[in-house]
């Protein structure tokens, strides 16, 4: 035996059928962060919380990226980080 039911709704009329929430509150909040990003770019905050994201959980993962900095850090200032030189 087959039944087909066919019913007419608007996306939000079939939600509230259904007993689902609304979210347009959170999709409108959530289209206007997304935009305020792609005009403004991230953050300084944005980029830590990827980066404690990235590195939570994997071990060793910390110490590398710690290293990785000061390598970075001392190729962009090299006189600082080096010993002075012997000159005869």
């Amino acid at each position: 035996m087959k039944f087909e039911v066919e019913i007419e709704a608007t996306p939000a009329e079939a939600r509230a059928f259904l007993g689902l929430p609304d979210l347009t509150p959170l999709h409108e909040a959530w289209v206007e962060r997304m935009k305020s990003f792609a005009f403004e770019g991230p953050s300084s905050d944005d980029w830590q919380k990827l980066m404690k994201q990235w590195t939570s959980g994997v071990p060793g993962v910390t110490e590398g990226l710690e290293a990785w900095q000061k390598l970075m850090l001392t190729a962009m200032n090299p006189g600082a980080a080096r010993p002075a030189e012997k000159r005869d």
